[in-house]
């Protein structure tokens, strides 16, 4: 025998006294949830069973084995096992322990809260109808096809737990398959449309008798016959009915016809006689008697009490003519691009039966589009308290005033003053700064092309829409400089379909001033010869192109994609005045004009969990490329990263370029921290709290970059080491959403600081927080 001699350690009792507590902690954790899992027992009455649920078995034959959509088979036949029985949560029943708490003569508040938010009444043996269940059962399995199929089922009663279940068991039968599809012909001309729709039917030979896809079928048809013409017609108006006398081995004849007493009126195609348009309609005007003044073009009667809207401006936004057969896909694209002209709050069109007009063969229409305008004038101010991440706070008062219609055309000009004032009360060597910023910018935009209106009826979807934009901006920033910008643009902006917009400004001019410098800015200029030369770039005279396609509108979709791609030009025209380059570079009317490329995407998926909760994902990647007059790109043009609406674990512009380090003294680091390319990776758990409260964790990483080295910046040039000089943070987050409108707190910390030495950069202590407060989603 040897014995083993172990020297006495106190830290090793206090180890084994800890491990000691921790099994006595489970144990007391385990007792508790046997005890809270044992508490709902008491309250079922004596003459009742708990009910857990059913169990549903396909009997695995050759039969089964045959059937490619057994699981959708299986899938169908759960939905009809009814009642559902009380959820569970590790096994634990919370919802039904507090609904029997509430039914206490004195249940208490938070019992009664808690009932409210999760109770559950209880599912008992009683409520389940298994004789029922059965014909449910069989009936799902004959419109799927499986007549005679055998369904047993047993039931589950124990006495000694109070608990009951159910187990249905299908043997299912040979299925009866189609041999052909045939439709039943008269002299209406429905009958002979409704043949030819079937030669495009997906019912094909030897498909099993379905009564979903018969359903569906006649859906189909009524597609295509309401887009023929039909305006009367109706899916119930057809019947399927399945002939097996022909064949002994459970296959038979479709057959398609009309049910008896069907209206003569749904078996013919109507067209459109007279379209009347009401542009300035209000519901008061029902009934009225009112002297129009009446305006015709191409057959539309416009109708107007006094002039409101130019008939030659809204004619062209209308995709009914006369004589046209009716097809209400081309009614509601005319009331979308009516409604997206955003002079009118209302579209409504409304067919009429011309009775006295009607035939063994055809029928005819009045449609009738009243068009009800919104309030033309219109004037917002906000008044904001104004936030920034650096460290920047202040009010800031808007101003605008719309006028929708402007020339009777549907045009809407849009005009905004702004004024704000900015403190920086923390921040280092540079708190004290101060902000005065104003600024006024105008739109004018046209439901409509300028200069290309030739092309409007190529756009079928929706007519462009043509913006010209005006602003200035007036910026004095305490202790550093005086900047004076200008802006102007020309260019069209149109959807294609639901999903897919288009923006083209031919015309995009940015001019910038920059005046009034002190001697401390001069001297951040002179010590970084890269941020210099983006701001002696006055003048940027381009054209930008921007391509979205956006399937987040749709709420029912699980997976929904995003994508935005821009690209902007500056110089192109201005290289027809000269070939300069950085070292001497050109003028236009004597400023000094930038020349680049810049590309940017933007791509974001979002998956539905539930209709509560959401994972969203994003990836975004930018390249800018200077050249001719250029060798960075302007300072209004670069990219940086960092702050709510990119990686919060950074506050704006605190990032990058690269592994570059601003020094800790510096108090104006955030001009240089912006680059030529960005990339960027986010990924966002959204979920509920309660009612208007909604939750979120996250995690963020990204960084901006130089395309060439700068030797002000170390370090900032993009080169195969990228992936480590990403910047990533975690967080949490609340949003409190009303509607549409949400306001987001994120508390976001580094794990990953990019400029720190190698080694040093990974931080998972979670000692450092920034707070970011934004309006809407970061994506």
């Amino acid at each position: 025998m040897i014995q083993r001699l172990i020297p006495t350690n106190p830290n090793r009792k206090m180890i084994r006294m800890k491990n000691k507590l921790n099994r006595i902690s489970i144990l007391n954790i385990l007792t508790v949830l046997f005890f809270y899992s044992c508490a709902v027992d008491k309250y079922i009455p004596e003459d009742e069973h708990l009910y857990t649920g059913a169990e549903l078995t396909i009997a695995k034959d050759s039969i089964a084995e045959a059937i490619e959509d057994i699981n959708e088979l299986e899938t169908k036949l759960n939905e009809v096992l009814k009642p559902e029985p009380n959820s569970t949560f590790l096994g634990l029943r919370p919802g039904l322990h507090y609904y029997y708490k509430a039914q206490r003569e004195k249940p208490g508040f938070i019992n009664r809260w808690l009932n409210k938010k999760i109770g559950e009444e209880p599912v008992y043996a009683s409520d389940v109808d298994i004789n029922r269940i059965e014909d449910l059962l069989k009936n799902r399995l004959e419109n799927s096809g499986f007549f005679q199929s055998q369904i047993t089922s047993q039931y589950f009663l124990n006495d000694t737990t109070k608990r009951a279940s159910a187990k249905y068991t299908i043997n299912l039968s040979k299925p009866y398959t189609m041999v052909a599809l045939k439709m039943d012909m008269d002299s209406f001309p429905a009958y002979g449309m409704i043949n030819n729709a079937l030669h495009r039917s997906f019912l094909r030979k030897g498909d099993r008798f379905d009564l979903d896809k018969l359903k569906t079928e006649r859906e189909r048809i009524d597609f295509e016959l309401k887009r023929k013409g039909y305006y009367n017609f109706n899916p119930e108006f057809l019947i399927f009915e399945a002939d097996t006398n022909q064949y002994k081995d459970k296959r038979f004849d479709l057959f398609l016809r009309f049910k008896d007493n069907v209206p003569k009126k749904a078996k013919i195609p109507y067209r459109l006689k007279n379209i009347y348009v009401y542009p300035d309609y209000a519901a008061s005007d029902a009934g009225n008697t009112k002297v129009y003044d009446t305006v015709t073009i191409d057959n539309v009667h416009f109708l107007q009490e006094e002039l409101y809207f130019k008939p030659e401006f809204l004619a062209p936004h209308l995709l009914l003519k006369q004589d046209q057969l009716y097809n209400p896909y081309r009614s509601s694209n005319t009331g979308r691009r009516l409604g997206s002209i955003g002079n009118y709050k209302f579209v409504n069109i409304r067919y009429q039966e011309i009775d006295s007009l009607q035939t063994d063969s055809i029928g005819y229409l009045n449609a009738n589009i009243y068009l009800s305008p919104v309030l033309k004038r219109q004037l917002r101010a906000e008044l904001q308290a104004v936030s920034k991440s650096n460290s920047f706070m202040g009010p800031a008062l808007t101003a605008t005033y719309s006028n929708r219609n402007l020339f009777h055309g549907g045009e809407t000009l849009k005009l905004a003053l702004k004024l704000g004032y900015e403190a920086q009360i923390a921040g280092g060597n540079d708190t004290g700064l101060t902000s005065i910023m104003t600024g006024i910018q105008g739109d004018l935009i046209f439901p409509r092309m300028i200069f290309f209106s030739k092309f409007s009826p190529n756009f079928s979807y929706s007519i462009p829409q043509t913006k010209i934009s005006l602003g200035a901006d007036y910026l004095n920033r305490s202790k550093l400089y005086t900047l004076l910008s200008a802006n102007a643009s020309f260019g069209y902006v149109w959807n294609a379909n639901r999903y897919v917009t288009h923006e083209l400004n031919p015309i995009a001019i940015n001019y910038l001033k920059l005046s009034n410098t002190t001697e401390e800015f001069d001297q951040i200029l002179t010590d970084n010869p890269y941020l210099q030369r983006s701001f002696e770039q006055e003048f940027i005279s381009g054209l930008n192109y921007r391509f979205t396609y956006n399937e987040l509108i749709n709420r029912i979709k699980k997976g929904a994609l995003f994508l935005e791609l821009g690209l902007d030009t500056a110089g192109n025209s201005m290289g027809l005045f000269g070939k300069g380059d950085s070292e001497n570079p050109d003028s236009f009317l004597g400023l000094e004009y930038a020349q680049y490329v810049k590309f940017e995407a933007d791509l974001r998926y979002h998956f539905r969990i539930n209709r509560k909760q959401t994972l969203a994902f994003r990836l975004f990647g930018g390249y800018g490329l200077p050249y001719g007059n250029s060798d960075i790109l302007p300072f209004s043009k670069q990219f940086f990263s960092g702050g709510p609406y990119s990686v919060r674990a950074f506050r704006i512009r605190a990032l990058g370029p690269g592994s570059y380090s601003p020094n800790s003294g510096e108090g104006y680091s955030y001009f240089d921290q912006a680059g030529d390319i960005k990339l960027e990776a986010n990924v966002e758990y959204r979920f509920p709290i309660i009612s208007f409260l909604k939750g979120a964790l996250f995690a963020d990483a990204g960084n901006v970059w130089l395309k060439n080295e700068n030797d002000a910046l170390p370090g900032g040039k993009f080169s195969s080491e990228f992936i480590n000089e990403f910047g990533i943070g975690t967080g949490a987050g609340l949003r409190v959403e009303i509607q549409s409108f949400v306001i987001r707190f994120d508390l976001a910390s580094p794990i990953h600081k990019p400029y720190l030495p190698k080694g040093e950069r990974w931080d998972t202590d979670f000692g450092e927080f920034v707070f970011n407060f934004a309006i809407g989603y970061p994506f």
